[in-house]
């Protein structure tokens, strides 16, 4: 039997500049995403070329980070499992989106492109092995309906070095 976890999160818009959505210029696409049992919020707009606000998130990055952070916990448990040693690690993750004539569109790929440092040399090819598996247990990019590549790059280095 599997489990079943919930999760929510709360979306307040904030971008009623004085006469709501009156007409499509109008209004502020900024919102809010947050918990309750959270600190701060995670300030959010839409894409500039939407009429966004450029200095908060999109919605299409939220997506791309959450790619990013799922397979980099996902990869941080495995190594920590195969007794690799992860001393550093940042990802330059990178989606893309095709807009249609109609106003739709979708994602048709992201990348990863992670950077991780090891403390042993002799153990890169298990790491880089290692991604493929995380990319197979990582929730969020078995949910999502388009590739999600990784071109990860790994580097030795002693532990203090």
């Amino acid at each position: 039997m599997s489990k079943v976890h919930r999760y929510s999160v709360t979306n307040r818009w904030t971008g009623n500049l004085g006469s709501g959505t009156s007409a499509y210029t109008a209004y502020s696409r900024d919102h809010e995403l947050g918990r309750a049992a959270k600190d701060a919020p995670i300030p959010g707009s839409s894409d500039p070329v939407f009429r966004g606000d450029a200095s908060r998130y999109n919605p299409e990055e939220l997506l791309v980070g959450a790619l990013s952070a799922c397979h980099m916990l996902v990869l941080l448990h495995l190594c920590s499992d195969a007794g690799i040693v992860v001393t550093g690690y940042s990802d330059r993750a990178e989606g893309e989106m095709a807009e249609h004539a109609d106003g739709s569109g979708e994602f048709t790929r992201v990348i990863l492109r992670p950077r991780m440092t090891i403390t042993d040399s002799a153990r890169i090819p298990d790491a880089i092995a290692l991604h493929r598996r995380a990319h197979e247990l990582c929730f969020i990019a078995r949910s999502v309906n388009f590739p999600v590549e990784h071109e990860p790059v790994i580097e030795a280095a002693p532990l203090g070095g």
